[in-house]
């Protein structure tokens, strides 16, 4: 009786275990989840030097370093974050809370950050966090009128 019964507790311990497994992917395929992710939102088209000029074929290395090219429009001038500098001094939560909460100036495009669920931004999250941090922080913000050093994209 005793081994019958523990029979069916390790049965029903490892049915529950495979039951969290499949809604928690291991952190290897969060970070794949997370790469697919960076590659397929655009996050790279702005936040990774050359990333557009190169066809998408930059490498992996200096993905989401932030650029020195701004938006310049009725706003004034923007850069692209550094997002590996800003995810490395962030937690999960707090990154989870900034991308719930972040309006900055355009062109990010914000609005669809807020749209993803918390497992995609947790997967953003586990593979930025897997590159470190690396390069500079972007440019400061110039309000409109100023001058900029550097080349832009000028928004009518």
């Amino acid at each position: 009786m005793n081994l019958q019964r523990s029979l069916l507790a390790a049965i029903a311990i490892a049915l529950a275990g495979s039951s969290f497994a499949a809604k928690n992917p291991t952190s290897a395929e969060q970070v794949q989840r997370g790469r697919y992710l960076v590659r397929t939102s655009g996050c790279n088209d702005c936040h990774t030097p050359g990333y557009v000029q190169s066809g998408g074929q930059a490498e992996e290395k200096v993905w989401l370093t932030g650029d020195a090219l701004g938006w310049k429009g009725p706003w004034g001038t923007t850069y692209p974050t550094n997002l590996r500098l800003l995810l490395n001094g962030m937690s999960e939560q707090q990154w989870l809370t900034h991308a719930r909460t972040m309006q900055p100036r355009p062109p990010m495009p914000w609005f669809n950050v807020r749209a993803m669920n918390d497992d995609d931004l947790k997967a953003i999250y586990a593979f930025v966090k897997t590159l470190g941090p690396a390069g500079s922080p972007a440019p400061d913000y110039v309000p409109p009128g100023k001058d900029v050093a550097g080349p832009v994209v000028l928004f009518p």
